[in-house]
């Protein structure tokens, strides 16, 4: 798959997953202003029935007390004494005057009846709810009714005028008039739910929560499709890169085999014995480099299926990282370079294989060498504890990108080598290195910085565990 198709299915599933948000959000935007309308409705039928149910009591009463007036007027038609009458009748006026007042039929409110009858209409309208609730008086500015209690006035005014508690009530949306006429409305009855907001969420929290799991499981999804798709053509790109150099490495042996063979088959040749053991010991040195290369595979063949046993013994890591040297030293120095050795641990000795354990080191010296340009500056040092022991290897190469750090202990993975062309293998030392290590319980660090070299630092504990 070309880097243009995988780039299109990236951009097609994003656009898919932002429009299955996009028409989610909507939907649960939609449901929640449905359930607030719905619930607005049913909390302004229930103010209406309270307010109904109150000011009938009022035009009972209020018709009541008229028929009363009239009738002790009646009674008293034929009085003896007409100042006391008319006293009688003034008084009588000014009650029914109050009793047709806004403001005195607020204060005439019974509580005990306004609190049943608005718990009885919102449970009527299927509202379960925690509210606050209070009677405000346009006239004094102030409640005069709170949550089933008279509210004391201290002055011109309440002690609720001023109460921070009251200020979600007082503007709350949730009101009814009181007792209003065509010129002039003297109250209302004001109802505030505090937990309103969370009850409307909690209507759409199943719906909510259940597509983020699913939209989570779709972008978890997508996101690892991606991953292995990058990986397997990353991990593709490399398996060709080691047959093209495993072709190579096996072109030139086999070449040099076929070559000798021809010559050693010569007539002119073949009754030299000298000149047919000078090509015999080509061929033989050739067919075991690529037995060498051959092996190198299948090593890390059986490395990956853990096909593998390791042989423990003592090792003393001072005197394999000796040997090591000893035998890259010729090639450092025909290239007029220099490698030198810190040994400090006090401790060398650990409990490990000695053969996979040269070969690590052999491959992360042979490295540092193909990776110096011009004169390869290497030091190689240790340090120990009790519990274990630390390699540092250095050298003033090319250095690795941020990017190659990633990647250099990935199997085929071979680090960009910019100008320098003699840099050969199948990109799998260093996966050996790091597959070697973790088999015998260690660790392996980098560092690195382009133009600058690279240090590779080894730590092997000395006590081996299965």
């Amino acid at each position: 798959m070309d880097r243009r198709a995988i780039w299109a299915i990236i951009i097609m599933m994003t656009i898919s997953l932002l429009g299955i948000f996009i028409i989610q959000y909507y939907r649960i935007t939609w449901s929640i202003d449905l359930g607030k309308k719905n619930f607005d409705d049913r909390v302004t039928m229930a103010l209406n029935n309270v307010k109904e149910r109150i000011e009938k009591e009022d035009e009972a009463e209020t018709l009541d007390f008229t028929k009363k007036a009239f009738t002790r007027k009646q009674e008293n038609k034929i009085d003896l004494m007409p100042s006391i009458s008319m006293k009688r009748d003034v008084l009588n006026i000014k009650a029914l005057q109050n009793l047709f007042d806004g403001e005195e039929k607020l204060s005439k409110i019974d509580n005990l009846k306004l609190d049943k009858y608005l718990n009885t209409s919102l449970l009527d309208q299927g509202v379960d709810l925690k509210y606050e609730y209070g009677v405000y008086s346009e006239e004094s500015k102030s409640f005069t009714i709170l949550n089933g209690n008279y509210v004391p006035e201290i002055g011109e005014s309440s002690q609720s005028s001023n109460s921070g508690i009251n200020v979600s009530l007082f503007e709350s949306e949730y009101k009814v008039s009181l007792f209003n006429n065509e010129l002039e409305t003297p109250g209302y009855l004001k109802l505030f739910f505090p937990r309103k907001s969370t009850w409307l969420w909690a209507k759409v929290w199943p719906v909510l929560l259940t597509t983020i799991i699913f939209l989570g499981l779709i972008l978890a999804c997508f996101s690892y499709t991606i991953y292995v798709i990058l990986r397997q053509k990353k991990i593709s790109e490399m398996k060709t890169d080691f047959i093209n150099n495993m072709t190579h490495e096996f072109k030139t042996p086999i070449a040099t085999i076929s070559l000798a063979a021809d010559s050693i088959v010569n007539p002119s040749i073949i009754g030299t014995k000298e000149k047919v053991s000078r090509f015999a010991k080509i061929i033989k040195t050739e067919n075991r480099r690529m037995l060498n290369q051959v092996e190198k595979v299948l090593q890390m063949a059986r490395i990956d299926k853990k096909d593998f046993n390791l042989n423990i013994t003592e090792v003393n890591m001072h005197e394999i990282i000796t040997k090591a040297v000893q035998n890259i030293s010729l090639q450092v120095e025909q290239r007029g370079g220099n490698i030198s050795t810190n040994l400090n641990a006090q401790s060398p000795v650990i409990k490990g294989d000695a053969t996979h354990l040269s070969n690590i080191i052999h491959n992360l010296l042979d490295n540092a060498n193909k990776y110096s340009q011009d004169e390869p500056q290497i030091t190689v040092s240790t340090l120990g504890t009790t519990d274990a022991i630390s390699i540092i290897i250095k050298d003033r190469g090319i250095g690795m990108s941020n990017e190659s750090l990633k990647h250099i202990f990935d199997k085929f993975y071979r680090v960009h080598t910019g100008n320098i062309h003699d840099v050969k293998g199948f990109g799998l030392g260093l996966s050996y290195v790091k597959a070697i290590t973790n088999a015998h319980k260690g660790q392996i660090g980098v560092k690195s910085e382009l133009g600058k070299g690279s240090e590779f630092t080894l730590t092997l504990p000395c006590r081996f565990e299965a």
